[in-house]
C-alpha cells in the first residue's frame, strides 16, 4: 500500500481548519498544522491546540508573513492545504511563493478552500464583497500562472454557519415565530455540513481527478432556495413563520449606510441570496468536477438532517 501523503494544513485552529485537521488523522495521514506562538498560549485555542497534539498532529510553529517559517514548514510535507480566515485570502499569495521556493510540492498539490458563495470568478457582487471575492480570484489567477499542482475546493455555504440560525443575525437557533427573508427567497443555494466539507477535501488530496481543477461541493438534496429551506424546518417543528421580505432596493441601501463589516456581510447576503450564482445549478465543466459524484461513498448530512438536530 502507498504510503499516505503529508499534509500540512495552514489556518488549521480556525473555523473549517480544525474540520480539515481532524479529517485528515482520520484518514490516516501524517498531519502538520503550522500555529503560531500567540495561538498556542491562547486560552481560547489551547483546548483545540491540546486535541491536536493528543491526536498525533505535528504542531510546526510559525505563520505565513514569517517566509522562512512558512517554507521550511511545506518543505517537511507534499500537500499544503490552506484554510485561512477571510482577513487574509489576499495573503494567499505568500503561501504560493513559499511553495515555489521550497520547490517539493510536485507530484501532489496546493489545496485551497474557496468558501461562501460558490465560483467567485462568476460572483455578483456589490461592495464590499467583490473586492472581496476579487482578491479570491486573484489567487487563483497566481496559482494558476505560477504552475503549481492545485486543487480548488468550492464549497458554496457552511451548514453549521448559516442553516444553525437560518441566517438571522444574533439568532443561536433557528427561529420559531418570524424569519426575516432577503429578496423573495427563491434564489437556490447549497449548504455543506462542515465536516463533510472536510470528508471530501481530504478524499481530493491527491486525487488525479481532481489536479488542477475545482473540486464543487453540491450535494443534490442540499441545493435549495431560501424559502424551500423555511418550509422545511417549518414541518419539522409544526408553525408556520411569519416572514419578513427585504426588497432587494432596500438591502442595497442597508449596505451601503451600514459600517464594516456589517456591510461586508450584507453584500455577501445579496450576493447569495439576491443575485445568486450561475455555477450552484450547472453540471460539471472541463475545470471542474462534482464531489459527491467522485465520492458516492460518502453519505453526507441532508440539510433536513441537520436541521433535525434543532427540532
Amino acid at each position: 500500500m502507498a504510503e499516505k501523503s503529508k499534509i500540512l494544513v495552514i489556518g488549521g485552529t480556525g473555523y473549517i481548519g480544525k474540520f480539515i485537521v481532524k479529517a485528515s488523522v482520520k484518514a490516516g495521514h501524517p498531519t502538520f498544522a503550522l500555529v503560531r506562538e500567540a495561538t498556542v498560549s491562547n486560552p481560547e485555542k489551547s483546548e483545540l491546540v491540546k486535541s491536536f497534539k493528543s491526536s498525533g498532529v505535528t504542531l510546526l510553529h510559525g505563520d505565513i508573513y514569517d517566509h522562512n517559517s512558512l517554507v521550511n514548514a511545506i518543505k517537511k510535507v507534499d500537500v499544503v492545504i490552506s484554510t485561512v480566515g477571510s482577513g487574509q485570502i489576499a495573503d494567499q499569495v505568500k503561501i504560493i511563493a513559499a511553495i515555489k521556493e521550497a520547490g517539493n510540492i510536485k507530484a501532489s498539490q496546493f489545496v485551497t478552500l474557496s468558501l461562501l458563495l460558490g465560483d467567485v470568478d462568476r460572483a455578483k457582487a456589490v461592495e464590499p464583497a467583490a473586492t472581496f471575492f476579487g482578491h479570491k480570484v486573484s489567487v487563483r489567477r497566481a496559482i494558476e500562472a505560477e504552475g503549481i499542482p492545485y486543487t480548488i475546493v468550492q464549497s458554496y455555504g457552511f451548514a453549521g454557519y448559516y442553516l444553525r440560525n437560518l441566517g438571522q443575525p444574533n439568532a443561536t437557533a433557528p427561529p420559531r415565530d418570524k424569519v426575516v427573508v432577503l429578496g423573495d427567497g427563491n434564489t437556490k443555494g447549497v449548504f455543506v455540513d462542515e465536516e463533510n466539507i472536510a470528508t471530501y477535501t481530504i478524499k481530493a488530496v491527491e486525487d488525479p481527478r481532481t489536479l488542477n481543477k475545482t473540486l464543487h461541493l453540491k450535494p443534490p438534496a442540499n441545493i435549495l432556495s431560501f424559502n424551500e429551506t423555511v418550509s422545511l424546518w417549518e414541518k419539522k417543528i409544526g408553525n408556520t413563520l411569519e416572514k419578513i421580505y427585504i426588497p432587494e432596493d432596500q438591502l442595497l441601501k442597508k449596505i451601503q449606510e451600514s459600517p464594516f463589516p456589517l456591510n461586508l456581510a450584507l453584500s455577501i447576503g445579496h450576493a447569495a441570496s439576491v443575485r445568486g450564482n450561475p455555477s450552484v445549478l450547472e453540471g460539471e465543466s472541463s475545470s471542474g468536477v462534482e464531489a459527491t459524484k467522485l465520492y458516492p461513498e460518502v453519505k453526507y448530512t441532508t440539510v433536513g438532517e441537520f436541521l433535525d438536530r434543532f427540532v
